[in-house]
């Protein structure tokens, strides 16, 4: 069995850092360099994590396992910048995917051979000249500490220049970012960049650069149309092993859905065979016109594979500057909320009476989604958008080219609505479906970047997430704990899993988020503890151990009662398994969509 490793690519200044993400039966590591500031600072704590990680202490540390999710274990990312939303032109009203138009024309050629800039290829020298370094220093939170953060540490990365102030580069590039500072080529000046918005999903973050001296002279670079295959692509950007800017070669291999390692979702990804190392995250990746095709973000490492290198097309970095635009914040791709099983098999397709090789069967439908009220688990949907679904879950996409039905939902927003068309129990019919992002019980990332805690008579309670359980649990349990975290669904719009290992109920009421349970106890609910005596205790341990406050500043607000939605009840005590808890990862047949 061969072990696959995907590298996540930006670089640090000295150890690897791992981020972990699975989607699929792969598992998507990312790696980077680290500065020495990541060595852990506590050394019962760390000395432990050391020990099971081998490695330094870092926000990717500890969203890391050494044992993967899956069989198979793929890395790759780069850790740099962000981009910027759409341009408006100025015009003619339009806007731009992103960027701004050249003046001229001209069909721009690569000369990948180091020469002196002259008049041949001064254009060149122009769009190199949009590529910047990225330095950013990462604050992580101590997972099981939650009051507290970890030891500060560097990393590069890569990002280029959009237009209006704004750069694109890499989510995890700026992940649990106190500073961020960028640096043009050929200048020494760094200069300090503000994060607008982050797509963790799509790896795509967006910076904005206020100094005006940062962009004299600047060309914001070209948005090019999605590539064909064996089509030349340029990558540029600031890999390790060097300071100055890197130009590799190559062509694209593969255009298909892919998993990206950050956000543990699958989208449109082109698959390449140039050079993509740590620090090349945030880079532009080039067809032989000049026009940027996409961002690098992502490598695979196999000792069966060589010179597999991922980039984010420009059709999802379109997607993120739009919605950005669109709400002056990301919210993020999509889902249907549904988990489809292919119908290969024609006894099955004869069992629910589904006429053509077509369509995929519906195994279970999200409780917090739409589709909750229009579909049935049974369901055999065939359309998607009166785009005929395959047996397999695939559309056609190019000419003779089929990809995964998930690309459609992609290239919704939050909010719009699609048009499936299903048969059930052998009757065709349509049915509208609005679109929105997929709430996980079990969160891939803590928003904000600081994870919610309370703390009474000692006791330390927190939401389960996959950095905590990366984090704190033994690698034995953290294929169990990730298995059933990725395939249980959330019953209600807000639930979260409440730990002290798991807090099930309080005093006979079921916790259903960690803002739940401090209202329980602010309303006078009792554990087997006397109130009082709890409390005192809980100001004599917050003075012992110099925290300094009992609750994370988020559940300082008033608790907001959550409704089961869409029909739903909740009822107490009712903690039965998803039927697909149990399932591997990665089960051929299986997908979300």
């Amino acid at each position: 069995m061969s072990i696959a490793v995907t590298n996540c690519c930006f670089s640090a200044v000295s150890s690897t850092v791992k981020f972990r993400c699975s989607a699929s039966s792969s598992r998507l590591l990312a790696t980077t360099n680290s500065s020495a500031a990541c060595v852990a600072s506590k050394a019962s704590i760390h000395n432990r994590k050391r020990s099971k990680r081998g490695s330094a202490s870092s926000p990717a540390d500890r969203i890391n396992s050494k044992d993967g999710v899956s069989q198979t274990k793929s890395a790759g990312r780069a850790k740099d910048g962000r981009s910027s939303p759409f341009q408006a032109d100025s015009n003619s009203g339009n806007a731009k995917p992103f960027g701004s138009q050249r003046r001229d024309n001209k069909s721009l050629q690569f000369d990948l051979k180091e020469q002196p800039v002259g008049a041949g290829n001064l254009q060149v020298a122009v769009f190199l000249d949009a590529v910047v370094k990225v330095y950013c220093t990462h604050t992580a939170p101590d997972y099981s500490l939650p009051w507290q953060k970890q030891r500060q540490f560097t990393s590069t990365g890569s990002a280029f220049m959009i237009g209006n102030g704004r750069l694109l580069t890499n989510a995890h590039c700026v992940e649990y970012q106190t500073q961020v500072k960028v640096k043009r080529r050929g200048d020494d000046t760094k200069y300090v960049a503000k994060v607008l918005a982050r797509g963790v999903d799509c790896d795509i973050a967006l910076l904005a650069v206020e100094s005006e001296q940062f962009w004299e002279g600047a060309e914001p670079l070209q948005l090019g149309d999605l590539p064909h295959l064996q089509e030349a692509v340029t990558v540029v950007g600031y890999p390790l092993g060097g300071d100055t800017i890197s130009v590799t070669k190559g062509v694209v291999s593969r255009i298909e859905v892919t998993p990206y390692a950050h956000g543990s979702s699958d989208l449109l990804g082109i698959q390449i065979d140039a050079a993509i190392n740590p620090g090349n995250s945030g880079g532009p990746a080039f067809n032989d016109r000049g026009e940027c095709i996409g961002v690098a973000f992502q490598a695979y490492r196999s000792e069966e594979a060589e010179n597999i290198g991922y980039v984010i097309p420009t059709t999802v970095v379109s997607h993120f500057l739009s919605d950005y635009e669109r709400n002056q914040k990301y919210t993020g791709f999509p889902s249907l909320g549904v988990l489809l099983q292919k119908l290969e098999n024609p006894a099955l397709r004869e069992c629910l009476k589904v006429p053509s090789s077509a369509g995929v069967l519906v195994r279970k439908v999200e409780p917090t989604s739409y589709a909750n009220k229009v579909l049935k688990e049974g369901d055999v949907i065939v359309s998607f958008d009166n785009v005929q679904i395959g047996c397999e879950g695939t559309v056609p996409f190019r000419s003779n080219e089929r990809i995964a039905f998930r690309y459609l939902i992609s290239q919704k927003y939050a909010g719009d609505v699609a048009e499936l068309g299903i048969i059930r129990n052998g009757q065709s019919m349509k049915v509208q479906v609005v679109l929105n992002p997929r709430v996980h019980l079990v969160p891939y990332h803590v928003d904000g970047g600081q994870p919610s805690y309370l703390i009474t008579a000692g006791l330390v309670f927190t939401p389960l997430s996959e950095p905590l359980i990366e984090y704190v649990f033994l690698p034995f349990l953290q294929l169990k704990l990730l298995t059933k975290a990725r395939y249980t669904l959330a019953k209600f719009k807000g639930e979260q899993i409440v730990i002290l290992s798991q807090v099930l109920k309080f005093n006979g009421t079921r916790i259903r988020n960690i803002h739940h349970l401090a209202h329980l106890i602010d309303c006078n609910y009792l554990v087997v503890l006397e109130k009082e005596a709890a409390l005192s205790s809980s100001s004599q341990v917050l003075q012992d151990y110099g925290i300094p406050c009992e609750r994370s500043s988020d559940l300082l607000e008033p608790y907001v009662e959550c409704n089961a939605g869409d029909g739903q009840s909740v009822v107490d005590g009712d903690f039965g398994d998803s039927p697909v808890s149990n399932l591997e990862i990665g089960v051929d047949g299986i997908l979300w969509a």
